[in-house]
C-alpha cells in the first residue's frame, strides 16, 4: 500500500513537472509572438506614416488656410506686437511711463494672445504649422521678458530698454517671430504656384540678387525673399515685407537705384531700412501701380486693415 502511494507520488511528481515545462515552454512562445505581432504593428504604423508623409514642396495651400492663419494666428500676434513696439518706443523716449505696469500689461497680454493663437490647429499645412508654433513661442518668450522687465531694478527707462534689447526671451522671441513671418510667406509663395503656373513652386534666389533677376519674378517671390532678408536680421519692425518689396520696386523704377549705381537688391534693401525709409503700409499706394495683374491671395493686408 505504501510503495503504491510512492509510486502514484512519483507519477505526480513527473506529471507535474511535465506540465510546468509545457506551461513555460508556452509562455515563452507566447511572448515571441506577441513581441513578433508589436513589432509588425511598429512596422506597419511606420510605414504608413512614411506613405502618408507628403513633400512640403507639392503639399497644396488653399486660400482658406492662409486666411485662417491671418485670422486666428496672424492678426492675435500683430496686435502684440503693436503694443510692444509702443510700448518699447515710448520707453526709448524717456517719457513719463510706468515701466513695470507696461511690461506688466504686456505679459498678460501675450499670454492671452498666445492662447488665440493656439485656438486652430494648423498643423494640416506644414509651413503654417510651423509658423504658428513660431508664433505662438514668440509670444511666450515675450511674456517672459516682460515679466523680467516688469521686476527690473534698472535706474533709468534708457537703461530698461537696453536691458530688453539685451535679453535672451527677447532676441529668441523676435528670432521665432520672424521665422514665423517668413513660414507664412512661404505658404503664399506655394499657394500662388498652384493657381498660376508662371510662378514656381520652389523659389531659389541667387545670392547677391540682381536687380534684374528681381524684377523678373512675381510679388510672391519678391515678397519671400524680403521675409527671408528680415528673419536674417533678427531685428522687428512694423512694417510687413510687402511694405519693403513695394519699396525697392518704388526704389527701382524712380530711377534712384540706377542714380546711386546701387545693382543689387540686398545694396537696396540694406539702404531703405539704414535710413528708415519703409513704413508700415507703404504697399498700398503702390499695389495698383505695381501689382495689378499680380496674384496676391485674398488677405487683409494685401488690400484694406
Amino acid at each position: 500500500m505504501e510503495k503504491r502511494l510512492t509510486i502514484s507520488a512519483m507519477l505526480f511528481s513527473v506529471g507535474f513537472v511535465f506540465m510546468l515545462v509545457l506551461a513555460v515552454g508556452a509562455f515563452f512562445f507566447g511572448v515571441q509572438v506577441g513581441s513578433e505581432k508589436i513589432e509588425a504593428k511598429y512596422t506597419a504604423a511606420k510605414a504608413e506614416e512614411e506613405k502618408g508623409k507628403v513633400d512640403d514642396s507639392a503639399t497644396p495651400y488653399q486660400q482658406q488656410d492662409l486666411v485662417s492663419f491671418y485670422l486666428t494666428v496672424f492678426s492675435p500676434y500683430r496686435e502684440f506686437q503693436t503694443e510692444w513696439l509702443s510700448a518699447m518706443d515710448k520707453l526709448s523716449r524717456g517719457g513719463n511711463v510706468d515701466a513695470s505696469s507696461a511690461f506688466k500689461n504686456l505679459s498678460k497680454l501675450a499670454s492671452k494672445k498666445a492662447e488665440e493663437a493656439s485656438s486652430f490647429n494648423m498643423q494640416k499645412s506644414p509651413l503654417l504649422g510651423d509658423a504658428q508654433v513660431a508664433y505662438i513661442r514668440s509670444m511666450k518668450l515675450f511674456k517672459s521678458a516682460a515679466d523680467k522687465a516688469a521686476s527690473s531694478k534698472s535706474a533709468s527707462h534708457a537703461d530698461l530698454f537696453k536691458a530688453v534689447l539685451a535679453d535672451s526671451n527677447y532676441k529668441t522671441a523676435v528670432k521665432e517671430s520672424l521665422d514665423g513671418q517668413k513660414a507664412y510667406y512661404e505658404a503664399m509663395q506655394k499657394w500662388a504656384a498652384t493657381v498660376d503656373i508662371n510662378i514656381p513652386a520652389v523659389a531659389k534666389t541667387p545670392d547677391p540678387l540682381s536687380v534684374a533677376k528681381w524684377n523678373a519674378m512675381p510679388i510672391t517671390v519678391k515678397n519671400l525673399v524680403i521675409a527671408d532678408y528680415l528673419a536674417k536680421q533678427d531685428e522687428m519692425n512694423s512694417f510687413y515685407p510687402h511694405d519693403l518689396t513695394s519699396r525697392v520696386d518704388e526704389f527701382i523704377k524712380s530711377g534712384q537705384a540706377s542714380k546711386m549705381k546701387l545693382q543689387t537688391v540686398n545694396g537696396i534693401v540694406e539702404l531703405l531700412i539704414g535710413t528708415k525709409a519703409v513704413d508700415f503700409g507703404d504697399f498700398g499706394p503702390n499695389k495698383e501701380q505695381f501689382y495689378a495683374s499680380e496674384t496676391l491671395p485674398q488677405l487683409p493686408f494685401f488690400y484694406s486693415e
